[in-house]
């Protein structure tokens, strides 16, 4: 599963956690829908955008890069990204960009011709491991810390936050889908761990009473087997990793990559 996968599954569960990571803030408003958009002549794709929903022409659209990995060519990438899309969608509001790094040890500053842009007030860096987290923090900074804790601490962190979901959020589906993709971090964290011990560090007594190990492990039913395969690669989950999970052979995850890809 790539980390890149998860924040954007994050930022579509629920846009207001994009806010509260660039505000500090669990009060952070939030009138934007996060998508993803193709400059299509050119044949490249902006995965993460958060559009303003008001009519406002004032508020700016932000385009979001999480990056773990050391690039040395991203700012290059990513301003002539924004400046190519702009030319071709010549959108009405004004521009942002949010990269976040999980440490600053991650970002290469190798690129000169881009450092006066960095310097702009348009352009925000947030690192993940200066983030101040403790139990009135912003849903959000709890959520994007989990996938940056230690394997030593995501257990009792993971438990607290299913705690903390469980308080303060209080639409049903949203509920529900932060809690699957508190799971689904857990799987990314350790893929090799069978599903009692998963089970036993959220300290849930049953998994297969979850949301997630319900439609992922639908015992007995192939079918049900073939659906959570797509909501698996939607997830970011590797083919590797689903074959093993579901107990199906490889070869048949591939197979239904294709479908997925042609459809």
């Amino acid at each position: 599963m790539k980390t890149d996968s998860l924040f954007y599954r994050l930022f579509q569960i629920r846009p207001q956690l994009f806010f509260e990571l660039l505000s500090g803030s669990s009060q952070a408003d939030c009138n934007y829908q996060f998508t993803s958009v193709e400059v299509k002549q050119l044949a490249f794709r902006i995965d993460g955008i958060f559009f303003p929903s008001s009519g406002n022409k004032k508020d700016p659209f932000y385009v979001v890069e999480v990056q773990f990995q050391p690039d040395e060519q991203l700012y290059s990438r990513i301003f002539s990204e924004l400046f190519l899309y702009i030319k071709q969608y010549q959108p009405v509001h004004p521009w942002r960009v949010v990269v976040i790094y999980p440490t600053r040890s991650v970002e290469r500053n190798s690129e000169p011709h881009f450092q006066p842009l960095l310097n702009l007030e348009q352009v925000r860096r947030i690192y993940l491991d200066e983030l101040e987290e403790g139990e009135n923090s912003p849903l959000g900074v709890r959520l994007v810390k989990l996938i940056t804790s230690k394997e030593t601490e995501v257990s009792q962190q993971a438990q607290m936050l299913l705690e903390s979901v469980s308080r303060e959020v209080n639409e049903t589906k949203l509920r529900s889908d932060i809690i699957d993709l508190i799971e689904s971090i857990m799987v990314y964290k350790f893929p090799k761990m069978s599903r009692k011990e998963i089970a036993a560090m959220l300290g849930v007594d049953d998994l297969k009473q979850t949301r997630f190990y319900q439609e992922v492990f639908t015992e007995g039913k192939q079918e049900g087997k073939l659906e959570a395969v797509s909501r698996m690669l939607d997830s970011g989950v590797e083919l590797n990793t689903i074959a093993q999970w579901l107990d199906l052979p490889l070869e048949m995850v591939k197979k239904e990559a294709n479908k997925k890809k042609t459809s």
